[in-house]
C-alpha cells in the first residue's frame, strides 16, 4: 500500500483483508475440506436440534447426538455451519482465515461456557459434553486453517514461507 501511495500520493485503495497472504491452491482444498466437514456436523446438530421442536431458551437437558441443545443453540450452530459452507465455496485465503477464527471463537465459546455451566447465565443448556464438543472442533478448525500455513517446517516452495523470506536472505 505504501508503494501505491507513493506513486500516486492523492489515492486511497481499498486493502482487502488477505491481500498480503499469497495463495496456494493446493491448500486451498485442505481449507476448502475442513470448512464443509465442520460446516456439515454443525449444520446436522443444528437441524436435528430444531427437529425436536425444543423450546429456544430451554434448558431442560434435551439432547441431539448426545450434546444438549435448545432451539438458540440449534439456531446458531446452522448459522455457523451456513458460513462454513460459504468459506468452502469461496476457499482459498478466506477459507483458511475463517477457519482459524472460528477455531479460536469456539475454543473461547468453551472456556466462556464452562465457566457458566451451573448458573442461570447458560442460556445455550451447555453441558460438560458440549464445551468438549466446542473445544474438538475449535482445535480442527484452527488444524484446517492453519495447515501449510504455519509451521517451522515448510518447503522452501510453499508459498507462505516465500512470503516471509526474501530471495537475498537465504
Amino acid at each position: 500500500m505504501a508503494a501505491t501511495q507513493a506513486l500516486h500520493p492523492g489515492s486511497r485503495r481499498r486493502v482487502r483483508l488477505d491481500e498480503h497472504l499469497p495463495v496456494d491452491h493446493r491448500l486451498s482444498q485442505v481449507y476448502r475440506a475442513g470448512a464443509g466437514l465442520m460446516g456439515l456436523v454443525l449444520l446436522a446438530f443444528g437441524i436435528l436440534g430444531l427437529i425436536d421442536r425444543i423450546g429456544f431458551f430451554d434448558t431442560g437437558g434435551d439432547t441431539v447426538a448426545g450434546l444438549n441443545t435448545n432451539g438458540a443453540l440449534s439456531v446458531l450452530s446452522i448459522c455457523v455451519g451456513l458460513l462454513l459452507f460459504a468459506g468452502m465455496v469461496v476457499g482459498g485465503n478466506f477459507a483458511s482465515t475463517l477457519n482459524m477464527t472460528l477455531g479460536v471463537l469456539f475454543i473461547l465459546s468453551g472456556f466462556v461456557n464452562l465457566a457458566l455451566l451451573d448458573t442461570g447465565a447458560n442460556f445455550l443448556a451447555f453441558k460438560m459434553q458440549n464445551v468438549l464438543f466446542s473445544f474438538v472442533v475449535g482445535l480442527l478448525l484452527m488444524f484446517f486453517g492453519m495447515y501449510g500455513r504455519v509451521s517451522g517446517g515448510l518447503p522452501h516452495d510453499n508459498p507462505y514461507w516465500q512470503a516471509r523470506h526474501r530471495p537475498d536472505e537465504f
